[in-house]
């Protein structure tokens, strides 16, 4: 067996999710008190910036997985001939 690295264990991995919940609930916070500098009225709406991320990340995951997966994909018995 090998060395166990620091997310093999599951403590490490809630300790881990822990800090990154608590990190991006502080930005959402931090977000209502910066002020910013807007170049478009859209951007001005609170978490604007938190909901175009998560709309672009699943905007991302449907693309590959509807369009690029099916360019990309091989038969299962593709090295095998």
């Amino acid at each position: 067996m090998g060395k166990k690295d620091f997310f093999d264990k599951p403590k490490n991995v809630k300790k881990f999710f822990i800090v990154f919940y608590i990190s991006v609930i502080i930005s959402l916070v931090a977000e209502l008190f910066i002020h910013k500098h807007v170049y478009f009225p859209w951007e001005e709406y609170t978490f604007f910036y938190a909901s175009f991320g998560f709309v672009a990340f699943v905007f991302l995951i449907l693309i590959a997985k509807h369009i690029l997966r099916p360019i990309v994909k091989r038969k299962e018995d593709y090295y095998n001939d």
